[in-house]
């Protein structure tokens, strides 16, 4: 009697356990949101919960106009998923505050961490050489254009130069009927525009000096944003630019609306489905005066919440979700360059289409530059201040050397507190 109340007793145990089991759910928030991007994420973590009985996950995409408040109240409240999609310029911030999970310990045992590319070990460890994170691809920028809108202003070649940009916006803004040459982005992302036309002009990417003092508000680089106050002042960018995003330059690109567009792999999945290959193309971006270019490079990844009560689970979604085959398929979808040795020989990625990013990634005259985002503040200085800033000097509110003066005072506070952490 005593064996078979043990074996009842053991059965009960088992089935309680099932059930915990069925009922482990995983929040994952997504922060770089697309209806495309989100349905195919679904599907990648559908296979994740086939082969995983039992675990569910359940998605919240925020769009990324509001992402980085929004996600801030939700953690502020108490509200903490369990992996996240981290941008770079938001790692520093959570990982200095403690709130995201060392993942060293679950790389150490993944049989796929040999496998990563330096750049995927480099940046996820971006903040304190700690690894906080594992990127699912990179952004590079380069710059599309409009064959058959070149043509029309009796241009053949993409512009080589800042001043051919110029010039060529110009050429293609006098077509008329609503044309301009650039689709300039002054709203959510406008950052690394602004940027690489400062770098350009100064031709280095080192955002400080040895004292930790910014270098945004040097003469050189004043002008590279003055560059951009007078494009836009002289309608070589469409007006309403000063409040695009994303979607609006990509939308500006296909529908003809300007010529050009800086911007990642990941504008690729837009532009290819409503124009022909052969009508664009995508070119490495221009170099500044000192015969280089800074084209920025970010990225984004999977994370854990350290808050989160399922861990072990947790690292297995990312691990899934990271792996050489998601991730591949990840790449082709968002327009990021993959995380794994060997990607580059997909045929997928050996295409004209790539010409211009490979080009950058080759040729030592573009200088791929990461942004100093293991400083805790820039987060809000990428999604806050440098936006508001721009936007007031695009409308002529505000002299690109006061903003570039309000710039750089922000970011050497910050590197300061930084080099005395240190």
């Amino acid at each position: 009697m005593f064996r078979k109340l043990m074996t009842a007793g053991a059965l009960a145990l088992s089935l309680m356990a099932d059930s915990a089991l069925a009922d482990t759910t995983l929040q994952l928030t997504e922060v770089i949101t697309s209806p495309q991007r989100t349905e195919h994420l679904k599907g990648m973590i559908a296979r994740f919960e086939q082969a995983n009985p039992g675990v569910k996950v359940e998605v919240t995409s925020l769009p990324w106009g509001q992402a980085f408040e929004k996600l801030a109240t939700m953690v502020q409240g108490g509200n903490i998923p369990d992996v996240v999609e981290m941008p770079d310029r938001w790692l520093a911030l959570y990982a200095a505050n403690e709130q995201l999970e060392n993942l060293e310990p679950y790389l150490k045992d993944w049989p796929v961490t040999s496998q990563l590319t330096d750049r995927a070990v480099q940046f996820g460890s971006w903040y304190k050489n700690t690894p906080y994170m594992i990127p699912y691809g990179f952004y590079i920028r380069a710059m599309f254009w409009n064959k058959e809108l070149f043509a029309e202003a009796g241009m053949t070649e993409p512009p080589k130069t800042t001043q051919e940009f110029v010039e060529a916006s110009k050429k293609i803004a006098a077509l008329g009927g609503g044309k301009t040459g650039y689709c300039l982005r002054g709203g959510p992302g406008a950052t690394n525009g602004y940027i690489m036309f400062m770098l350009n002009e100064l031709g280095s990417n080192e955002f400080f000096d040895a004292e930790g003092n910014s270098v945004l508000n040097k003469p050189e680089a004043i002008k590279g944003l003055q560059i951009l106050a007078d494009m836009y002042k002289e309608g070589a960018v469409p007006k309403d630019s000063v409040n695009w995003g994303f979607n609006e330059i990509v939308a500006g690109f296909y529908s003809g609306t300007c010529a050009m567009l800086d911007q990642d792999p990941d504008a690729l999945i837009a532009i290819a489905e409503r124009m022909p290959a052969e009508k664009f193309a995508v070119a490495p971006m221009p170099l500044g005066p000192s015969g280089k270019s800074f084209p920025t490079m970010g990225y984004a990844g999977w994370a854990m919440f350290a808050a989160s009560e399922q861990k072990e689970e947790s690292w297995k979604l990312i691990a899934h979700l990271s792996s050489p085959e998601m991730n591949l398929e990840w790449a082709k979808v968002v327009g990021v360059i993959p995380i794994h040795k060997g990607a580059e020989k997909d045929p997928f990625f050996d295409t004209e289409q790539y010409r211009g990013w490979f080009t950058e990634l080759n040729d030592p005259r573009w200088q791929l530059t990461a942004m100093p985002t293991y400083l805790e503040e820039f987060g809000f200085f990428a999604d806050q201040i440098s936006i508001s800033g721009g936007q007031e000097m695009l409308l002529g509110q505000r002299t690109p050397e006061d903003v570039a003066n309000e710039w750089a005072s922000y970011l050497t506070d910050a590197q300061k507190k930084w080099l005395a952490a240190r």
